[in-house]
């Protein structure tokens, strides 16, 4: 085994932590930001990239950091690691409204693709890496599909989604067409490819995008219902500056004018 063997409990709903085990000398790497709270003798310590071992020395470790400078994280992340005796615990909280997902990569054939700000923590020893879409299509109108983060190993790790989360089994040549935002995750042996909507009707007056995902069978997918860039553009939508509080009609114009806001 290369990965720490850790072990977790999920808490929470809407807004969920993740408690991880640990046990001695066994750690856990996480994105900074995460953190929640953790029980005495679990030390941090910030790390160069993953932590795990990278091929090509020095020259290596840069590549690596500069592919996790694309995927708009940190060159650093923090290991956290049990130094005293017995079981320890640390949590780690989701950003926002949504839901953990555990991922044993063991099960799951050593490799997921997720959203590049998807990853939460995993224990140590998981490689997270960049995964470029391959297809031209993919990466000329992937939008948020088309950088994304790679998760190698055979251990536990955790990504976070938007809203409600649905794990979808694909058969053999089965077809699953998705929000190129909606997508979190899928397995390695998922065939990913974007697809034009079609139609001028469709594309003028549809609202909801050029392109959409086309996931291909067989594998494991994620979708979650509330994309951060969907949630982000509502609330600039009706809550930006210069924006009315009331939208609803004569009424709610007469009390923005009352108040001295519709002018």
């Amino acid at each position: 085994m290369l990965n720490h063997e850790i072990d977790y409990k999920l808490y929470g709903e809407e807004m969920q932590f993740v408690e991880i085990e640990l046990d001695p000398q066994e750690s856990v790497v996480a994105e900074s930001g995460s953190f929640m709270m953790m029980d005495a003798d679990v030390a941090m310590a910030t790390i160069f990239g993953d932590g795990t071992q990278q091929q090509g020395g020095i020259f290596g470790k840069l590549l690596s950091a500069g592919k996790r400078i694309l995927t708009g994280e940190s060159l650093f992340m923090t290991a956290f690691t049990n130094v005293g005796h017995g079981k320890k615990r640390v949590s780690f909280a989701a950003p926002y409204s949504g839901k953990i997902i555990p991922l044993d990569l063991c099960d799951l054939g050593g490799k997921v693709i997720c959203q590049k700000d998807a990853f939460l923590c995993a224990a140590k020893g998981v490689a997270v890496g960049i995964e470029f879409q391959r297809k031209l299509g993919t990466g000329l109108f992937g939008g948020e599909g088309f950088i994304m983060q790679k998760l190698e190993g055979d251990g536990m790790a955790f990504v976070h989604a938007g809203g409600m989360v649905v794990e979808k089994t694909l058969g053999v040549g089965d077809i699953l067409k998705v929000d190129t935002g909606c997508v979190v995750a899928y397995t390695q042996s998922v065939d990913f490819d974007i697809e034009f909507v079609g139609g001028v009707k469709n594309t003028i007056f549809g609202g909801e995008g050029l392109f959409f995902a086309t996931l291909r069978g067989p594998g494991k997918v994620w979708v979650q219902s509330l994309p951060i860039s969907r949630l982000a553009d509502r609330i600039l939508r009706y809550g930006g500056p210069g924006k009315q509080r009331e939208q609803g009609g004569p009424l709610g114009g007469l009390g923005n004018l009352l108040d001295g806001d519709g002018f």
